[in-house]
């Protein structure tokens, strides 16, 4: 089976992106590292096949993405539906929040992540305790 995880055709761009974060991004990544939602370890930039996520936590399979200006423009929509289609046939679960909801309420994101992880860990019996 081919590698879909982190490829290295990608490594260059995900460390550009990890050094050149937008400020949404680096406000929210204060509130998931150092496993400070529920224990559970997030990455940042991550890639699944030839797509990099903002935010992923390997174990409950769940991608976190910051919507910025460049997702609302023409055709950005349609791209961002067949990205996340084809992310999730890896049974991968999505949280999409914009800039605005983590510049106006990023206590609000913080607790739609943490009742996620909540509802997963506690409500699925598919995730093993790490």
């Amino acid at each position: 089976m081919a590698r879909i995880y982190n490829k290295k055709n990608v490594q260059e761009k995900r460390r550009y992106l990890r050094n050149n974060m937008p400020k949404s991004e680096v406000l929210l990544w204060a509130r998931l590292k150092n496993k400070q939602m529920h224990g559970e370890r997030f990455l940042r930039q991550y890639s699944i096949d030839q797509y990099i996520l903002d935010f992923y936590c390997p174990r409950l399979k769940l991608a976190i993405e910051i919507d910025g200006d460049s997702h609302f423009m023409s055709g950005a929509e349609d791209y961002d539906k067949v990205r996340q289609e084809h992310i999730e046939t890896f049974d991968i679960q999505f949280l999409r929040f914009t800039n605005e909801d983590v510049y106006k309420n990023i206590d609000g994101v913080c607790q739609t992540i943490w009742e996620k992880i909540e509802n997963t860990v506690y409500h699925n019996d598919s995730i093993e305790d790490a």
